[in-house]
């Protein structure tokens, strides 16, 4: 496989398509037979990272801001002056042409024109000036992605225990192993924006998870428990199917660099929303132990989650599931949600809408508004203007939600 295919039900993270530059080095296939990616992405030092006080300030536009504008006639710094030659001669020739056949057509009416530019269907036929290769001289370097070949586990352990010239600061990469494009179904073996934004707010508010029991949900790559286990203590780095896991305790692995030295754990489990029961059978490899699912009620206060509602019947398990759990613990948890608002052109209302977002507020309304006598659910949005510790685009569709679950006494009747 030289190339991936991209079919009609083909998704595809933002995060690669705005990041040409980057190495993604693909390095084997998985159990289904996808390709494999390795990336790293730098934590930002202090000097290096971005404030965000404008949602949907992109880095990009940050860096433009800084670029001084040029004068008018300032010639390109990437071509030298006094080299124009030919291509000068050629460039004025053809202006000059263009203005003489722009004086053309303003002199015969317009009108008459237009017809010359039309194809046989009526349509606007617009001539697009020929793409020219890139030059062996050009410095930017070509996005050739490679298959080494097929989980051979002695290649492995060698590329783990390898690190590139370029990491001098070996402590400040993640390298986050996934796939580039999937099916729907598939996504969360992929690396995307709401993930980011939460591991943002994770390095802005260190003191906030400290030594804290978290529970992630719908962790997909692994990369937010990843940030977690920096600075709280146990991490339980929860999906479901075992590709995605084996994935998932992989990254972990990668990563043992930045886990280790903090004194955090990450331990990789299913939880499946659509089942009530948490996994304990001893033939399922990320199975529960009966000490960790004591563990995890008795001592979770943190529950996060990145970018996992975007399939309605998901978004409504995700919410019974937070519901169940929140509602089994004896003390109050604080859930943090990422979501990037996502726009769609729908046939149904043949209209850009967000289904998907809108569910999400709708589940989060209800969730608001119960009342059992068992947990009240408290729903907060947070301001997306977290320092920027990570490499990507923030947009102003990234929002963060919290939601605050407090027991409530029994009462008398219930004792």
């Amino acid at each position: 496989m030289d190339h991936i295919t991209f079919h009609h039900d083909t998704v595809l993270s933002d995060v690669h398509m705005l990041l040409p530059n980057a190495r993604h080095l693909m390095t084997r296939l998985n159990a289904v037979g996808q390709p494999v990616f390795i990336s790293k992405f730098k934590i930002l030092s202090d000097g290096e990272k971005h404030g965000n006080d404008v949602p949907g300030r992109s880095l990009k536009e940050a860096e433009e801001e800084n670029d001084e504008p040029r004068e008018d006639g300032e010639q390109d710094a990437k071509v030298p002056q006094g080299t124009a030659g030919e291509e000068g001669e050629e460039g004025e020739e053809r202006e000059k042409g263009e203005e003489r056949e722009q004086g053309e057509e303003e002199e015969e009416g317009g009108e008459g024109k237009v017809e010359a530019f039309l194809d046989e269907d009526g349509d606007l036929d617009i001539t697009h000036r020929p793409r020219n290769p890139p030059k062996e001289t050009s410095g930017r370097d070509l996005v050739c992605p490679i298959i080494i070949q097929q989980s051979n586990p002695v290649l492995e352990e060698e590329e783990d225990n390898t690190e590139d010239e370029d990491d001098k600061s070996f402590n400040d990469i993640i390298k986050i192993e996934h796939t580039m494009a999937t099916t729907l179904e598939d996504v969360g073996k992929q690396v995307w924006r709401g993930a980011f934004l939460m591991a943002d707010f994770i390095l802005s508010e260190p003191l906030m998870f400290r030594g804290a029991t978290v529970l992630e949900l719908g962790a997909g790559t692994g990369l937010t428990s990843i940030v977690m286990a920096t600075v709280a203590k146990t991490v339980y780095c929860t999906d479901v199917g075992e590709d995605l896991l084996g994935m998932c305790k992989r990254n972990v692995t990668l990563n043992r660099h930045m886990i280790e030295p903090a004194g955090g754990d990450v331990r990789v489990r299913q939880l499946d929303w659509l089942q009530h029961d948490l996994c304990t059978d001893d033939d399922v490899e990320f199975r529960w132990t009966e000490e960790e699912v004591a563990d995890m009620y008795n001592n979770t206060n943190i529950i996060i989650a990145a970018d996992v509602c975007y399939d309605d019947d998901l978004t409504d398990g995700f919410f019974r599931t937070l519901y169940r759990l929140c509602s089994n613990f004896t003390h109050t948890c604080t859930v943090f949600i990422s979501i990037e608002k996502r726009m769609n052109f729908t046939l149904r209302h043949m209209d850009v809408s967000c289904d998907a977002y809108n569910h999400f507020r709708h589940c989060l309304s209800q969730l608001q508004d119960l009342e059992d006598g068992r947990c009240s659910f408290r729903v907060q949005q947070l301001p997306s203007t977290c320092a920027q510790f990570l490499l990507y685009e923030r947009i102003e569709q990234l929002e963060l939600w919290k939601v605050t679950a407090t027991p409530l006494p029994l009462e008398p009747s219930a004792i």
